[in-house]
C-alpha cells in the first residue's frame, strides 16, 4: 500500500469533504481517504498507481482543484473559495450556496 499527498482547494465545510471522499474513491485502487478540511490536505492510500493525475482529474472534474503537496508540513493557509468566500459563490459542489 502506498500514499499520496494531495492539496485541494475550494473545500470549506463537511458537504465538501464527502464529496472530495466519494471522488476519490471512484478510482481505482483506493483504500482510505483522510481529508484535513482546515489545512485543505488529502492523504490517499491503497494501491494507487505512481502517477497521481488520475486522482488530480477526479478532483477537478468534481470542482475541487488538486496538487501533489510540495511538502510534507500542511500549509496554514485557509483554503479558498467554498462557503463564506468573498464571492458569496459556492464551489466545487458545496450545498451552503
Amino acid at each position: 500500500m502506498n500514499t499520496i499527498d494531495l492539496e485541494v482547494k475550494g473545500m470549506s465545510c463537511d458537504s465538501c469533504v464527502k464529496h472530495v471522499t466519494q471522488a476519490l474513491h471512484t478510482q481505482s485502487g483506493v483504500q482510505q481517504v483522510d481529508v484535513n478540511l482546515q489545512s485543505g490536505h488529502v492523504k490517499v492510500s491503497g494501491d494507487l498507481p505512481a502517477d497521481a493525475q488520475p486522482l488530480i482529474a477526479a478532483l477537478d472534474a468534481a470542482g475541487y482543484p488538486a496538487k501533489l503537496t510540495t511538502s510534507a508540513l500542511p500549509s496554514a493557509d485557509k483554503p479558498s473559495g467554498g462557503c463564506g468566500s468573498s464571492t458569496g459563490k459556492a464551489k466545487g459542489g458545496c450545498c451552503c450556496g
